[in-house]
C-alpha cells in the first residue's frame, strides 16, 4: 500500500513489522490519520507523557477493549506513561439512589474495573493521574513551549497549546495513546507554523472582566475550529500567567473547545506566543469579531433551559469542569461559606459538589478549609460531572453548574458564578 507521506527508514520499518505486528498496526492507524489531513511526515513527540481522553469503562466499547487486550499481548506500552480524564462515578461524595447505581455499574460502566486494569497495563502513571486537568503542579503533566504531543481531551490540549505554548492536534480516544506508544505523530495543523496562526481577530470591549465561560462559549461559537487572537483581555488578567490568569484561561479555553472546536487561541500581550510573536501570528485577511457587554449578554441568554420543569429549582450543583484549580477550590469555599452566612444558612440549599484533581484535592483535604466546606454539607469529589450525566437518569434532575462544556453536553442549566451561589445559598439565580 502507498502512503502519501514521506516516512523515514525507522518509521517504515516500524510500518513494515520490524517492531512486531501490533506495533506496525499501530504505525498503520497514524499514518492513515495523517495522510487524511494532508501531513507531510511524522515527527517525534518530544513530551513523553501522553494524556488519554477515554477514563471510562462502558460496555459498549468492546473494541476498544479488544485493541488494549492485543496491547498488553504485544507488550506494547507508553514510553513515558500518561494521564488520563477522570473516572464516572464517585458513590461516596456524589451519593445517588439504588436505580442510578444500577445503571453506573451494570449497565452504563460496567467495565470500568476491567479497563482501569488494562489501562495500568500500558502506561497509566498512578491512582492520581485521574483528571481533565492534569497540566497542573498537583498533577504534574506539564509540557514545555514547543514541545510536541500525543494527546487527546479538549480542554487539556487548547490549555496546553494556547497556555503552555505546546503543539498537539485535537486527537480522537486512541489516537493519543497509539502516539504515544510508537513515539510518533502526523505533522499537520497545529503542530505547525503556519497552522497556528489567527484567522480572527477578536476585540474585547467589554466594560469589566467578562464570565470565562461566557467569553469563551462566545468565540467558540463564532470561530468554531478557527484560531483567534484576542485583544483587550489582558487590561482584566495583566501581562504574566499568574495563578489566577492561567485558571481563568484553563475555564475560557474549555468554552472554546467544547461550544466550538478551538483547539488554539492567542491571548494579545499575555500567552506566550502572542508575547513573542504578537500581530505576525494574524493571517491579513482575518475576520473581525467584536465582543462588548450587550453581545456577551445576547450569547449568555441564548443558552436554552432544558430541565423538564424550566422554572423548577436545582436539585444538584457541579462546579469544577474542568476541574478547579487549588486556588479556585478554596476561593469557592469562602464565597460558599460567606454566601450562607450572608442567607443565615449553616448548609446549602441544594446538594452541590466541587470537583477537582485528585492531587489538587489531597492537598485542600490538609487545611482547615476542607473542614469548613464539608460542614456546609458540600462534597469534593474528583470523577467527570460530564460522565455522571451520562446516566439517563439524572436527565430527570434539575442540575446547576458554572460549566459551558458541561451545560452543552448535558441537560444541567449554565448559571453565572455569582449565581451558581444564589442558587447554593437557597436564592434565585437569574
Amino acid at each position: 500500500m502507498e502512503y502519501k507521506m514521506k516516512l523515514t527508514d525507522e518509521q517504515l520499518g516500524i510500518l513494515n513489522g520490524e517492531r512486531g505486528a501490533t506495533m506496525a498496526k499501530v504505525m498503520k492507524t497514524l499514518v492513515l490519520f495523517g495522510d487524511v489531513f494532508g501531513a507531510e511526515k511524522l515527527v517525534p513527540v518530544t513530551h513523553k507523557q501522553g494524556h488519554l481522553v477515554t477514563s471510562f469503562g462502558i460496555g459498549l466499547l468492546k473494541p476498544l477493549f479488544r485493541t488494549m487486550d492485543e496491547l498488553i499481548s504485544a507488550g506494547l506500552k507508553a514510553e513515558g506513561g500518561f494521564t488520563v480524564d477522570p473516572r464516572p462515578i464517585d458513590y461516596e461524595n456524589v451519593k445517588c439512589g439504588l436505580l442510578d447505581k444500577l445503571v453506573f455499574s451494570k449497565i452504563m460502566y460496567s467495565q470500568q474495573q476491567r479497563y482501569e486494569q488494562q489501562l495500568a497495563a500500558v502506561g497509566l502513571r498512578s491512582a492520581d493521574a485521574f483528571s481533565c486537568t492534569c497540566y497542573l503542579p498537583e498533577t504534574g503533566n506539564i509540557p514545555k513551549k514547543g514541545d510536541v504531543l500525543s494527546w487527546a481531551e479538549s480542554s487539556a490540549v487548547v490549555y496546553a497549546n494556547s497556555v503552555l505554548g505546546a503543539r498537539c492536534n485535537r486527537n480522537s480516544g486512541m489516537l493519543d495513546l497509539f502516539g504515544s506508544i510508537v513515539g510518533f505523530v502526523p505533522y499537520f495543523g497545529l503542530l505547525t507554523d503556519e497552522g497556528r496562526k489567527a484567522s480572527w481577530k477578536v476585540y474585547v470591549k467589554t466594560t469589566k472582566k467578562p464570565e470565562a465561560q461566557v467569553l469563551g462559549s462566545a468565540i467558540g461559537m463564532k470561530v468554531v475550529e478557527d484560531v483567534p487572537y484576542v485583544y483587550g483581555l489582558d487590561k482584566f488578567l495583566g501581562n504574566e500567567l499568574n495563578d489566577e490568569a492561567t485558571a481563568y484561561l484553563k475555564d475560557f479555553g474549555a468554552a472554546t473547545a467544547s461550544n466550538g472546536a478551538v483547539g488554539l487561541y492567542h491571548i494579545d500581550g499575555l500567552t506566550p506566543e502572542a508575547k513573542e510573536l504578537g500581530e505576525s501570528l494574524v493571517l491579513p485577511d482575518a475576520n473581525t469579531y467584536i465582543i462588548d457587554d450587550a453581545e456577551l449578554e445576547r450569547v449568555y441568554r441564548s443558552y436554552p433551559v432544558m430541565w423538564k420543569n424550566p422554572d423548577g429549582p436545582a436539585k444538584l450543583c457541579f462546579i469544577g469542569c474542568p476541574h478547579l484549580t487549588y486556588g479556585q477550590l478554596v476561593g469557592w469555599t469562602k464565597d460558599i461559606c460567606a454566601a450562607l452566612r450572608s442567607a443565615g444558612r449553616k448548609k446549602v440549599a441544594v446538594r452541590t459538589v466541587l470537583c477537582a484533581a485528585p492531587g489538587v484535592a489531597e492537598k485542600f483535604k490538609k487545611t482547615p478549609l476542607y473542614g469548613e466546606l464539608t460542614a456546609t454539607g458540600a462534597t469534593l469529589t474528583s470523577i467527570c460531572p460530564l460522565m455522571y450525566t451520562n446516566n439517563p437518569l439524572t436527565k430527570s434532575t434539575p442540575i446547576a453548574t458554572n460549566s459551558n462544556k458541561l451545560r452543552t453536553y448535558s441537560v444541567a442549566r449554565y448559571y453565572k458564578d455569582a449565581d451558581m451561589l444564589r442558587v447554593i445559598a437557597g436564592g434565585e439565580g437569574k
